[in-house]
């Protein structure tokens, strides 16, 4: 268990990023990911709103419930009560860890942002920090706390997403796009703001560390204003680029919908009758 939680450091070698234990374990996680949330998605599609909401609010329990374990036992390992710093919710898809609560138990247009949030950024977070965790599965094994519970966390995020779509709570609305930006834009200028009082990289608004964001940031020759400007100006254009092709596939559906309950064309002259008379 000692070598599981990595006390005293993992002595195991690092199976790598990409290696076949590394897209095995990932795998089966998104595959239990995507069964369970089509699963009780479309097995409550129909039902009201508030049964709906108990599958989220219990994915909201157990994600943050794993994340306070992760910290305390991170704090215990490294004997610093201060490394939760290192750990704040401010990385796209940790940020997950406050919007899912949020799209569970918040009322409104709140309710209605967050629900769109999690929809918009779940799935993404949740392949990007599995698929794509580079530096998580080139420093640890495999089989080790620190991935386990990133992969079951991120899991969970893909699986609130999915089911969010499944069960049909998304609302969508366009007036609701700018609580979707300021949420955003919300938790970018507290992860610049951190990164500036403990010198960290939430939200990868620092540097690239091994991501595709690498690709901005020699762009700009590492520009500490131009990236993260960059960084978020990606951001929202993925969010607006969502919300334009959910509107886009709506409209097609209700226009395939109208057409297929037009009336078939009926004839409105008067049918010919025969006049002529036998002789």
């Amino acid at each position: 268990m000692r070598e599981f939680f990595g006390f005293g450091g993992y002595n195991r070698t690092p199976e790598g990023f990409l290696s076949w234990q590394h897209l095995l374990f990932v795998t089966i996680f998104m595959a239990i990911m995507v069964w369970l949330a089509a699963f009780l998605g479309l097995k409550n599609k129909d039902k009201d709103m508030s049964i709906k909401n108990k599958v989220l609010m219990w994915a909201a329990i157990i994600v943050d419930a794993l994340e306070i374990i992760k910290i305390v036992i991170v704090c215990i390992r490294g004997n610093d009560a201060m490394l939760w710093r290192y750990n704040l919710p401010l990385f796209l898809c940790s940020i997950q860890l406050i919007t899912i609560p949020l799209a569970a138990f918040a009322k409104g247009r709140v309710k209605e942002a967050a629900l769109d949030f999690v929809f918009i950024f779940g799935i993404l977070g949740a392949v990007l920090g599995t698929y794509g965790a580079d530096q998580n599965f080139n420093a640890n094994p495999v089989l080790s706390f620190d991935n386990c519970f990133s992969v079951v966390e991120h899991a969970i995020a893909g699986f609130a997403s999915l089911y969010i779509g499944f069960a049909k709570m998304t609302s969508m609305k366009s007036n609701n796009i700018i609580i979707t930006f300021a949420i955003l834009l919300s938790f970018c200028v507290a992860a610049y703001a951190a990164n500036h009082i403990i010198d960290y990289n939430y939200m990868f608004l620092m540097r690239g560390d091994g991501t595709p964001y690498d690709i901005f940031y020699n762009m700009v020759n590492g520009s500490k204003i131009l990236y993260p400007l960059v960084v978020v100006f990606l951001f929202l254009l993925y969010v607006s680029t969502f919300y334009l092709v959910f509107f886009f596939i709506k409209k097609k559906k209700s226009e395939k919908i109208e057409t297929s309950n037009e009336p078939a064309e009926t004839s409105n002259e008067p049918a010919e009758t025969t006049n002529e008379t036998t002789e």
